[in-house]
């Protein structure tokens, strides 16, 4: 009898098999049924990406070899989806290849299991790559409730993530340019010209266009923390933003936001008046 997977309490984890053989399928869910997973189930890669814009499971097994949109591609279009980028993919495949294990993982995939399949292995690996995923989708949901201003880029400077704070500053600082998933000009700019420096905690500073004249961001190169992926802190800089920062928090209007950083500055009242 194959342990059960299990996660969080009360929840069970999903699983979508991707595979246009009825005999697999028929398999891996009898097998992932008795394990105690919810199992969803696609015969091509059309249909699973089709499905997954409906629902996100927590792991995608997949078959590498399908006629029309084979697993690969299927994988490297879902990875591209921000969405659906944290799913670990698992590929099965009946080859043996290198070339084809190096193609899965390059597509985005976690891991992979040949046929004919071992239950007890497979198992023992969604388990591993479940458990993984819980803990990277943790931490990147802790950074996006923490307040936590930081981005990712790749090496060419394209936008790999980006907590929800860091893309409202950008878009407040540069309104109309870059987007959810790219980021403005003048900001790639830098961010390669800190990269290049290579210096872990160096910053620079990048000015407001237009009405934004006055402000200013500050750029942090923290550390690369993949072999295509570079860490930043973004944060705002100069006179104003602790006032701004008060008046969103408590509804001041600017004058009382700014009677309140010099009180907490220590200032007394001849200074402030």
């Amino acid at each position: 009898m194959t342990d059960a997977v299990t996660g969080p309490p009360g929840r069970r984890d999903t699983v979508l098999v991707v595979d246009d053989t009825p005999e697999t399928l028929g398999f891996l869910t009898d097998a992932l049924d008795q394990a105690g997973l919810t199992v969803l189930v696609a015969t091509d890669g059309e249909s699973a990406l089709a499905l997954l814009e409906e629902v996100t499971p927590d792991l995608v097994l997949m078959d590498a070899v399908m006629p029309g949109l084979d697993g690969f591609e299927t994988c490297r279009r879902l990875k591209r989806d921000k969405a659906l980028a944290h799913l670990p993919v698992i590929f099965m495949t009946g080859l043996s290849e290198t070339e084809h294990v190096v193609q899965g993982l390059q597509a985005g995939g976690v891991d992979y299991v040949t046929k004919p399949i071992v239950v007890d292995e497979l198992m023992a690996r969604i388990r591993v790559h479940l458990a993984n995923a819980r803990v990277a989708y943790g931490a990147q949901v802790a950074l996006d409730t923490t307040g936590r201003y930081l981005l990712a880029t790749d090496a060419r400077g394209a936008l790999r993530w980006c907590t929800p704070q860091a893309q409202r500053l950008l878009a407040a600082f540069f309104p109309g340019e870059g987007g959810a998933d790219a980021l403005p000009a003048a900001v790639v700019e830098r961010l390669l010209q800190l990269r290049r420096d290579g210096t872990p905690n160096q910053a620079i500073l990048l000015d407001g266009p237009g009405q934004e004249q006055g402000r200013r961001l500050e750029v942090v190169y923290l550390s690369q923390t993949e072999p295509d992926e570079f860490l930043f802190r973004i944060s705002e800089a100069g006179a104003g933003r602790d006032e701004r920062a008060l008046q969103q928090a408590l509804a001041l209007t600017a004058r009382e936001a700014e009677v309140l950083v010099w009180i907490a500055h220590g200032k007394s009242n001849r200074d402030i008046s």
